[in-house]
């Protein structure tokens, strides 16, 4: 960092953006990799609320719904009405799973009537076994919807916990270099040494704008997530509950 103007009397900064501008190249390159990791998280927390909140208004609006329709054929009904969405994908996984496997048991029901031996005491409803299968499917599913909506939210943690450590490293070259320019100009009072220790501070200050941000984002969001796979692991319940009232189960 070159500090002669400081150092020899000249102008002093006024502020932080002229600390900035008069900064070795060293302290540039990391206040700019943090402004784009600024960006970057500030865009994911955005994409994040748009569609968490879409995710999560979408799923209420079914779940009322679907308490509402108390058959299976209303419910279905309902499917076929409602937008994409998480809850009547889990709904039709569902469906899609337990229409196979009452095939697949009337199928090895026949072969028994007609003196062939099935692979196992299959009946024309679900087993414990399918059903469990079933409970792990959905999981599976919601599991699958969960990472869908939560795949840039490591990114914040990673800005999060990364941009204090990036503006440590440059703070700690800034110090470096203004120690070196005070050594080489042979002047180490107040006036020369305060200059330079102030724009390496400056890199732990961005850093610390940076990450503040990303870390309340992503704890909020993950949050957010973990309250929408309850309510997909709730809805799963209430699904299996129907199948179970209607005798499909």
């Amino acid at each position: 960092m070159i500090l002669g103007f400081f150092q020899i009397g000249g102008a002093i900064p006024n502020g932080a953006l002229d600390l900035i501008m008069s900064a070795a190249l060293s302290t540039k390159i990391v206040l700019s990799v943090l402004a784009v990791l600024s960006l970057l998280s500030w865009a994911i927390m955005l994409g994040a609320w748009r569609q968490l909140g879409k995710a999560e208004r979408a799923a209420l609006a079914f779940q009322h719904a679907f308490e509402s329709a108390p058959r299976l054929d209303e419910a279905g009904a309902l499917v076929k009405r409602s937008k994409p969405g998480a809850l009547p994908r889990l709904f039709l996984r569902a469906l899609h799973f337990v229409s196979e496997a009452r095939i697949r048991n009337q199928q090895a029901r026949e072969m028994a009537a007609m003196g062939a031996t099935p692979a196992g005491g299959a009946t024309y409803t679900l087993s414990a076994t399918q059903i469990e299968t079933l409970r792990l499917l959905l999981d599976a599913e919601a599991a699958e919807e969960r990472d869908r909506l939560g795949r840039y939210l490591p990114w914040l943690a990673t800005t999060g916990s990364a941009s204090p450590l990036i503006g440590l490293f440059g703070t700690v070259l800034g110090v470096i270099e203004a120690f070196l320019g005070i050594a080489s100009k042979g002047s180490g009072n107040l006036g020369a040494v305060a200059p330079g220790v102030a724009e390496a501070l400056i890199a732990t200050a961005a850093a610390l704008a940076v990450a503040i941000p990303a870390t309340f984002g992503y704890n909020i969001f993950a949050n957010k997530l973990n309250r929408f796979d309850a309510m997909m692991e709730n809805f799963s319940t209430d699904v299996i509950a129907l199948l179970a009232r209607e005798g499909h189960i």
